[in-house]
């Protein structure tokens, strides 16, 4: 057992006690990646188990662990683009629910909530500005990253709660991708980025009872060597992480997925993302990534 020192929020040491067999050498790549200021936060509505109205919110705290989140990634070497938040719209910090881009082609969302449905415009105008040609928003109810995970390989597609089905063939015509449906059952996992995420190529961390049986055999055989989280930690949102296939982005309170990610040969790197949660969001809510 050796003890291993982590930055966590403010970037004091947190320390794990790690079994150390032979990990395998991580190398991270650069990503991009686009954010939204929560400068609008607050929880006046309820589309998920997460949201409570009537709870204090604190907008300056959001604000604040958000531009920590940003920082880390810029710390770590990512590029970081911002959108301008728009009043009217709290949960557009939420920047992964609209958009999803692979080799440079964009498929943008369509929101199941009316509250949410402005923020697709705003983002399909982003991409425009900023050169982005192959621009589509879908027909179908598409709540983009947040349900559609690109693994490199495959485009892993929830459904259940926000995004239709028939979204996930809509995906596959429009990004050219393989896409393989997965449900969800928990309505606290409403989305896909709350249940799973992607590690590196052929390795993902998730939570199983997050997942219909048939869907829990689908990943068992994808992904045999996947982490499998507590309830705990999908219960902090620790599967919300983001991966840039060395360092990987966490709530401070998962700490026994950082344990097993370590375990993997991965550097955890702890947010506080606690405000932000209240409306049943983390690190890879607030993280669209913009491929190619």
């Amino acid at each position: 057992m050796t003890s291993v020192s982590f930055a966590g929020p403010g970037d004091e040491p947190i320390v794990l006690d790690v079994a150390t067999p032979a990990a395998q050498v991580r190398v991270p790549t650069t990503r991009r990646y686009l954010m939204c200021p929560p400068a609008y936060f607050t929880v006046e509505y309820s589309i998920n188990p997460w949201m409570d109205p009537t709870q204090p919110i604190s907008t300056s705290l959001a604000m604040e662990q958000w531009t920590a989140l940003k920082e880390t990634y810029e710390r770590l070497g990512h590029v970081v683009e911002t959108i301008d938040p728009q009043p009217g719209l709290p949960d557009m910090v939420f920047s992964a629910n609209s958009g999803t881009v692979i080799d440079g082609q964009v498929l943008g969302s369509r929101f199941r909530a009316p509250q949410r449905a402005a923020e697709a415009d705003h983002f399909r105008r982003w991409f425009l500005a900023n050169g982005y040609r192959d621009v589509v928003m879908p027909e179908r109810t598409n709540e983009a990253e947040g349900d559609l995970v690109w693994t490199g390989r495959y485009l892993l597609a929830g459904t259940g709660f926000r995004t239709d089905p028939l979204a996930h063939s809509e995906a596959q015509e429009v990004l050219g991708v393989p896409v393989i449906s997965l449900q969800l059952t928990d309505p606290r996992y409403y989305h896909l980025d709350v249940a799973l995420f992607v590690l590196d190529d052929d390795l993902v961390a998730y939570y199983p009872d997050a997942f219909s049986p048939g869907s829990q055999r689908v990943l068992r055989r994808l992904f045999p060597d996947a982490v499998i989280a507590t309830a705990e930690d999908a219960a902090c949102l620790g599967l919300n992480g983001v991966s840039d296939g060395r360092h990987v982005v966490l709530p401070v309170e998962a700490t026994a997925l950082a344990d097993q990610v370590a375990r993997r040969g991965f550097e955890p790197v702890f947010v506080d993302i606690s405000e932000l949660r209240k409306s049943g969001g983390g690190p890879k809510c607030c993280t669209m990534e913009l491929r190619g």
